[in-house]
């Protein structure tokens, strides 16, 4: 990400808070048999294999751009309309090596708590804005900041997700990771968000001599 204020926007209110609300004013009732998108942060898997996601903007970076093209890293960027809209015309280059693009709201506002068609629009509105810009059908969605609750959940099914993506191990101010839960390493399924994209290429290296490499999320979910 080119600024601070981008890196900052990108750290601030990030940890989840995943506890459901009740109903949501507006939720429809539920029908039979209906089934919710799960909310991941780590994938059940024996490959050696880690997962990077970006949020809001960070695809504005040069640095960032050149290294994903070079590499030619399968990493994830959950796009905010408001925030990467200005800067979609760079995608094309990202989206031809690999890098998936899905959903991350179309405001970037807390989803927990807001009106089921509250939230209904800003997933399907941004799944629309998606699929119009690059021809995709985004079927990941990272909740802004990490909230929902089961409106969340149902709204996003409604709009074609098929699960919610959280992280179990973030990159941190200083460079280091931190990790939500768990063991304090890098493991195979691990989902990372990485908040400094100017700290990619030294988590690649700690990545690397971890023996794992980096998998394409979408694959696997």
């Amino acid at each position: 990400m080119a600024s601070a204020a981008l890196a900052t926007a990108l750290l601030t209110g990030c940890a989840p808070d995943a506890a459901p609300a009740l109903v949501a004013a507006g939720e429809p009732a539920p029908a039979a048999g209906e089934r919710l998108p799960p909310a991941v942060d780590h994938v059940p898997t024996t490959d050696p294999v880690v997962f990077l996601t970006y949020d809001d903007g960070a695809e504005r970076d040069p640095g960032l751009t050149d290294l994903l093209s070079s590499r030619r890293l399968p990493v994830t960027l959950f796009l905010t309309d408001t925030v990467a809209g200005p800067a979609y015309g760079h995608l094309a280059r990202l989206r031809a090596v690999g890098t998936g693009l899905e959903n991350h709201t179309q405001h970037h506002r807390a989803l927990r708590g807001l009106p089921y068609a509250g939230q209904r629009a800003e997933i399907c509105g941004q799944r629309t804005k998606l699929t119009s810009r690059f021809g995709v059908t985004p079927r990941l969605l990272r909740p802004p900041y990490g909230t929902y609750d089961t409106a969340t959940r149902r709204a996003a099914a409604s709009c074609g997700v098929t699960s919610l993506i959280l992280w179990r191990a973030s990159t941190e101010a200083d460079g280091t990771l931190g990790f939500r839960r768990g063991a304090p390493r890098l493991q195979p399924g691990d989902i990372v968000a990485v908040t400094d994209p100017e700290a990619t290429e030294a988590l690649l290296r700690r990545i690397e001599a971890a023996g794992l490499r980096v998998g394409r999320l979408e694959t696997y979910l």
